[in-house]
This record gives structure tokens, sequence and C-alpha cells, in this order.
């Protein structure tokens, strides 16, 4: 900072603002400083870039909006949800396994949902979206047991998960359908979510499918948990797109697991800029209340001075090493301030509140996000790692780690507390819960009634849809003619035919993340529009074309930008609106297949535990078929992912027949018959011809496996089956041609549209025999097709060999299995389907092979056939290139 040289003159300037703001009021000096900052600037004047403020609280003493309620009486209350809390995880971990549970984050953070609890959240039809942080879920079990929707044999049962009657560890929707909405444990995924979430709503509001009204969503979060890319990653979408039904509340304990967040530094102060910078209303609430006396006594400036000089781990130690500790090292480094506190005991000292845990300060914050029009809050809250354990963890590095306190230590939180529990009671660590009628249990259930009803909650039931006929893709059902086409664009034409329909086709939501035209998509642009919550401020250079881009208020497509976690944390947020808004969407989320559950598994996992409903279209897919993009872009792994899972019903077809029959199929499952299932759909960029639908293929087509062409001959000296997916599909129907042609060996053709499938279905089986040993055996359904015949089965797909190799168990015959097992490359399809061993030539030699292993043709013939098609058989294996 440069050196003052005038400083008179820089005295009359501070003389003449603090006259302003003591004549016209903060509004006014505001307005004066911005416009001289403008002008400044406009001169040529470099400023600082200060987007942070003071370490103090945001809202000043005078400007709080007052706690209306009665403050000892929640306090009672929220004591007794800290009690039972510890008492749930202390009595899971009596036992010889130790079951975990995590005490210090809900201590720390207890305040900060108590206030929304008795004022904010919402429930009822229009409750609230609360994204809870996950490890303070033992807190929100721990108010529900007071109120009495849990009862002491669950709570028991917290992490005893098994038979059904328990609590699960975490907010887990799947296993808890009627409390939890989120699931949010995986750190991160809370705050990317509830962006997208709020996101969501404003579209909903905006296109007129559902009044939202005021209705707000709150995300609970840790400052550690702010390191994860995916807590911050999507903030400039929250702050450019107004989301004003959005609050962060980030609990600033200072600590991560196993230490400070920022010890060195001030995370309070890092976030604020990085929030501020995006576009939030920030809001502060470092100090509590006892501090403002202070403050206020304060006239000269240096207790706001110590406050910003000192880092987070100066103030972990205060509150590690007590009272006297923090009066020679916080207060002592200027006379001046020892001599504010003088009056004041060492225990008084302790106990100078954090903001984060005064029920007035974040009152007051959570109201201000309340009425903060056009832009998300943050709430940045200081709190106090496992508050209220005293020696036992309370801002110790090892809090989270904190399981149990010793019995000293349970007599000190019992009696800080005020919990009516006897020391004689005291070693069984009992709940407690008082008697219905008493003040608290009144008062508790009165805050709730008068916001509409009780949370955690969640509604699992909805209307079923009328979900339009297979009948409604006939188009697809027929062949192509003398076109070519890819998969992709079959899709896309089904699409476009689902959103003109009458009963449905305002609930289609079309989700890309920023590559519409590479889907052949850009047709909707003109037709449904884009969304965006400012319409188009701008004419597009090609208005002027049939096609040209398009945004709108209204628009019904979601076209998110280069973020895959983005993309589908919108598509969560539309596969879950019939639990969370009661209205069921059909999402499309249409994506490049590597970029899927590659880069988003742990969204994809939380879709799942979600109960979420829709379809993830993987374009683009297969290792061979995307053939100029190379390495990082081309698919050889998204069907086995897709199958760890349970949930997720994946499909690979060829024809759009297919594609139709899956479609139309899925949207009678997930939304006609309200099955808890979504799909993951692979679909191609190359182009081909497609045929007629087979007759009666149908059913096999959702199993998984159906003949596509049977082998003319009727009792063939040689025959093999051939089985293949998706576009090597087309590689199997060539080698059977060529297999007749040169070899004479006939072929049956069979279309394996998911082995996924086809597996899961096999293991059921499996499991029914084992259980039932002196029932008669069930024959998995793949089995049943590819054994009815004495013939050696090939299977070939774009994916690595292990996909395929999930039908082994199940098939008598022999079994080869051909995969894009390597690193992809660029080059054309024939030259990698050849590389990888999938095309016609190797499969034709594959099943020459097993023919001959077989004993039914000399090896001799399948040399022959090697040198014939110009195979190298002693290339490096493309799985070590």
């Amino acid at each position: 900072m440069r050196e003052d040289l005038d400083p008179q003159e820089t005295q009359e300037w501070l003389e003449a603002l603090d006259g302003v703001l003591s004549q016209a009021g903060r509004g006014r000096a505001a307005i004066l400083m911005k416009r001289l900052a403008k002008h400044a600037a406009r001169q040529g004047t470099q400023l600082p870039g200060a987007i942070t403020t003071s370490f103090r609280n945001t809202i000043e003493p005078r400007d709080e909006k007052r706690m209306p309620g009665d403050l000892f009486m929640e306090r009672k209350i929220r004591s007794l949800i800290r009690w039972n809390a510890l008492a749930m995880v202390m009595r899971a971990n009596d036992n010889d396994e130790g079951l975990g549970g995590h005490i210090s984050s809900f201590s720390s953070s207890a305040t900060l949902y108590d206030v929304g609890f008795n004022y904010f959240f919402r429930g009822g039809d229009k409750a609230d979206l609360i994204y809870y942080q996950g490890h303070s879920s033992p807190g929100m079990y721990a108010r529900s047991f007071l109120e009495g929707r849990l009862d002491a044999e669950q709570l028991d049962n917290f992490r005893r998960e098994v038979d059904g009657n328990g609590l699960s560890s975490y907010p887990h929707p799947w296993l808890m359908p009627d409390y939890w909405q989120f699931p949010t444990v995986s750190m991160g995924l809370g705050p990317i979510q509830a962006i997208y979430q709020a996101h969501v709503m404003k579209y909903q509001q905006s296109r007129g499918l559902v009044d939202h009204g005021d209705r707000k969503v709150w995300c609970f979060m840790g400052d550690g948990e702010c390191d994860e890319p995916e807590s911050l990653g999507a903030i400039a979408l929250a702050g450019r797109e107004c989301l004003d039904n959005l609050c962060f509340v980030i609990n600033c304990n200072l600590q991560r697991l196993d230490g400070p967040v920022r010890g060195n530094g001030k995370i309070i102060q890092e976030l604020e800029g990085v929030f501020r910078g995006a576009g939030w209303n920030v809001v502060k609430v470092i100090w509590g209340r006892h501090w403002d006396q202070l403050l206020e006594r304060d006239t000269t400036g240096l207790l706001r001075r110590r406050m910003n000089e000192v880092c987070d781990g100066e103030l972990q130690n205060y509150k590690a090493n007590g009272g006297a500790y923090t009066r020679k090292h916080f207060f002592g480094k200027y006379p001046e301030l020892l001599e504010l506190v003088k009056d004041l005991s060492d225990d008084e000292i302790m106990y100078l509140n954090r903001g984060g845990h005064d029920p007035y300060k974040v009152y007051a914050a959570y109201a201000n996000a309340k009425e903060t029009k056009g832009r998300p809050t943050v709430v940045l809250a200081m709190t106090v790692k496992g508050y209220g354990l005293g020696s036992g963890g309370e801002a110790q590095n090892e809090a989270h780690s904190v399981k149990k306190l010793d019995l000293e230590e349970l007599k000190k939180f019992r009696d800080r507390f005020g919990v009516p529990i006897s020391d004689e009671e005291l070693k069984d660590v009992p709940y407690y819960r008082p008697p219905a009628d008493s003040p608290e249990m009144v008062y508790m259930h009165k805050r709730r009634e008068e916001l509409g009803g009780y949370l955690p909650a969640r509604q699992a039931d909805f209307d079923a849809l009328d979900v339009p006929p297979l009948s409604k893709f006939e188009a697809q059902l027929k062949n192509t003619g003398k076109r070519e086409i890819s998969s992709t664009m079959a899709f896309v034409r089904m699409l476009s035919t689902l959103v003109k329909d009458k009963a449905v086709g305002g609930r289609i939501v079309p989700i890309v993340p920023d590559e519409a035209r590479t889907f052949g998509m850009e047709g909707m642009f003109r037709q449904l529009g884009i969304y965006s919550s400012q319409g188009q401020r701008y004419t597009p250079h090609d208005s002027d074309q049939i096609m040209y881009y398009k945004e709108s208020k209204d628009g019904q497509i979601l076209e998110e930008g280069i973020t895959e976690a983005g993309a589908f944390s919108a598509w969560l947020a539309a596969a879950t609106s019939y639990a969370n808004h009661r209205y069921p969407m059909v999402p499309f989320y249409i994506f490049y297949s590597m970029f899927g559950f590659q880069r988003i598994m742990d969204l994809a996992w939380a879709a799942g535990d979600s109960q979420a409903r829709g379809f993830l279209i993987g374009a683009t897919s297969g290792r061979t078929t995307l053939n100029g993009e190379g390495l990082q872009h081309q698919d050889g792994h998204s069907h086995l992912m897709a199958n760890m899972i349970p949930n997720c019903v994946s499909y690979d077809p060829t024809y759009s027949y297919e594609l139709a029959v899956i479609i139309q199929d899925g949207m009678r499952r997930m939304y006609g018959d309200k099955e808890n299932v979504f799909y993951y759909i692979t679909t191609m960029n190359e182009n081909y011809y497609h045929p007629d639908m087979p007759e009666g293929c149908e059913e096999g087509i959702i199993k998984g496996l159906y003949k596509l062409r049977a082998s003319a001959a009727k009792k063939p000296k040689l025959k093999v089956q051939l089985v293949g997916s998706g576009t090597i599909l087309r590689e199997v129907e060539a080698a059977a041609e060529l297999l007749k042609g040169e070899y004479k060996v006939e072929a049956d053709i069979w279309s394996a549209t998911s082995i996924n499938q086809l597996r899961r279905e096999g293991m059921e089986c499996e499991r029914w025999n084992l259980l039932h040993p002196e029932d008669a055996p069930r024959i998995p359904y793949v089995g049943e097709q590819l054994n009815a015949e004495s013939a050696p089965v090939i299977c070939a797909t774009d994916y690595i060999k292990s996909y395929g190799d999930q039908l082994r168990p199940y098939i008598d015959n022999r079994y080869v299995v051909l995969g894009t097992d390597g690193y992809g490359r660029s080059d054309t399809r024939a030259k990698l389907r050849s590389h990888f061993e999938v095309d016609r030539y190797h499969i034709v030699v594959a099943a020459l092979k097993a023919l001959s292993d077989d004993g039914k043709l000399p090896a001799s013939v399948v040399t022959k056939a090697i040198a014939s098609y110009g195979l190298d058989a002693d290339k490096i294996s493309p799985m070590c290139r």
C-alpha cells in the first residue's frame, strides 16, 4: 500500500463520509462511494479489487430482524435434541463392532438447523426443499423422535438398515423413502444438486407447469466440503440465473476431518470473495451477541483489527484451550484489548459465543435471505466443531471421529445443557422425551403446525401418466427405405414425437450439456426454445434461418453449457420432480457416452438413491463408432458402470424399432407402473439402414435378447450362433454372410439389446436355485435361448470383453467373447474395428476357431482364414497398446 502523503486531506474525506453517514444514512453513503469508484475508473485510476469485507457480521445489531419466539424454550428443545442425537450415536457404538456415527458436525450446526425448523422451513404440500449436511443426520432423527415421528426402537436401530426398521446412516431416500428427500453425504453433491434444483424450479415456474410461489431451497454444507469441485462449481449459474429461491448455509466450524480447513488463513473470507464474485448475497454470521457490547465499547478500532488479523488455526486454539489462553493470545496482543476485557472472567471470555451458535444472529441472517430478491444468498456461519463436548472433542482435531464420551464428560454435557437425567440413569445413556403436554412439546409442535408440517418428509406417490402406446412411434417401427440414419437421429425423431404428444408432451425435458448440434437436435431450437430466465435479449446472427438459436423464458430445452455434472444435476432435479413437486416430468439427458458415468458416477449413484425416473442417452457411444475423436472420447465401458447401479436399466440397441420399444416400455414402467428405475440407453452416430421390426420381437427386446435372423438350413452340418449389440451387430450380420458364402457355416443372428438385463435375470435365477434346492431349478432366459441348439456362441460388442463375458455362466455351449479392450484412438471405423478385433473378419475367425475347438473343423481352416483376411496373428494386443 502506498504511503499517505497528505493525511490531513485523507482525514477530511473521512470526516465528510462520516457526515453523510450521520445525516443521510448508509444507503446514501453507498451510492456516493459507488459513483466515486465508477468515476475514478473512468479516469483510469486503478482501484483495489475488494470482494471481501472486514471479518465481522454483515448485519449490524441495529439492523437485525428480531427473533419473535421464546429463546429459553427453544434452547431447552435444542438441548434435548443434542442429547438424543448423542445418545443415539453412543448406543449404536455400544457393541463389539461399533456401528459408528458422527456427533461433532451436528453439535456445531444444531442452532443453524433449529432456527430453520422453528421459523423458516415450511412443510406440507408446498414444502421447502432442504439438503441436510449428511454427517448431521443424527440431529434430524433426534428432532423427529421428540416430535413423535420416530420411536426409541427406531433410534436404537440407527445404522441397522438390513431388517427394514432401522435409520439409515446418512440421508438415503432409497432406504427411507418417506423421510429423506436427497442423498447428500457424498460431500459436494448436495450443493450442486441444490443449485440445479432451484434452477429447474424456476424453469417449471416460467413454463407454467408448477406454481412454486416463494418456496425455498436450503442447502446445508460444511466449510471443508467447499473444497469439493462440485460444491462451488456451479455457483456462477445461481448468480447468473438470479436464483433467489436458493440459500446456502455453510457451517464454518473451521475444521475438516483431520484438522483446520484453512489453518493459516480465513475460510470465511475466502468463501465470501468467491460467492460475492459469483453474484451472491453474502451474509457473514461470525460473532455472537456477547461480542456486541465489546465492539460497541471499542473506541480504538483495535478489536476489529485483531479480528481481521487472527487466522483460523488460532481461532481453533482459543476454543480448544480455554478462556485464559484466549485472554493472553487474542486480547493480549494489544494492551487496550486487555483493558477492554478486564472485567470478564476467563469463563466469560470462553463463552464469548460465535455467530452460528447465537439464535438471534442466525434468525437475522435467515430473515435477510428470505427477503433478498434477484440473487441467491449464502450464510457463512462461524461455529465450533464438537460444540458442547468439552474436553471430549470440542474444537479438537479429532472431533470428527468422536463416537462417544466417558461418564465424566457425559455428566458435563448433561449439566451444560440441562438434560433431566439422573447420575444413576446416565450410564445407560437413555433417550429423553418430555410428556406430550409439556410446554416444550406444545411449543415445538405449534411451530411446525404454523409452518405447514413436519420435516424431513418425502412424498413418493404420484398420479400415473397416460403413456403413449408403441404405435405412437410408427415411423420408427418401419424401415428407413433408401435413407441411412444413425440411432441417435432415430432417437431425436422419437423425442420430437413425444414433445408433440398431448398427454405427456409438456412434461418432456430435453437436456444437453452444450452439444445439441452434435446430436442433430438443432431443429428443436425453434420448435421448443432453449430455456433462459432472461429470454433472448439479442438477435441471433442466424435468425434468418429455419433452425436459428432461440432462447426463451418458457423454452423447453435445458442447455446447461459445458458441464456434465451440471446437466446431470438438472436431469436429477427433473427426474425426482414427481416426489419433490408432485409433478412427474420425463427428462431425457443426451450426452457423449464417454462423458457420462465415467465423469459423474457419484451423481448417477445418487440418482439411484433418489429413486430418479427418466432417460439418460449415451450418444456417440462405443469404442469404434465415434471414429475421429480418439482416446479420451471413445466409450468401451459405460454399460458396466451403469450395471453397478441396481435400479439403472441399460440397453445398447442397434435399430430404431428396438429403441422405440425400449423407450415406450421404459415410460410405462416408470410413469405408468411407477417402478423405481431409470434408464441408460446408448445410441450411435454411424449412419446405416434400419429394417422393419420383426414380428413378435418386443418381449425379447425388453428382456435383452431376441433372434434377429435364423439360419435357413434346418439341419446344417456346421452352425454357430452370433450375438451382437449396438453398431457391432451389423458386423455380426456381415460375418454371417461370410461364414455361409465362404465356409458353408450357417448362423443364427441374435441381437443382444441388454447384456446387463440378461445378467441380472440370470443372477436372480441362480439365487433362487441356491435357496430352493428341492424345487425344479429356474433356467435363465439367455440360457433358454442360446442353449436350445448345440452350437458355439460368439458375442461381439463395441465394449470391453467384460461386458459380454457376463453371460458366460448361463451358456452351456462354447462361448467366445470379442470386445474393445484398450485405449481408444482416432481412425476410420473399419481400421478401429480391425485394431480392436471386433470386425466381421475377426468374428468369422472366432466362429471357425470355436468350431475347430469343438472338433467340427480342422485348425488349418482357421489358419487359412486368418491369412486370407490379412490378419496379423503376431501383432501386439490392443489391450497393451
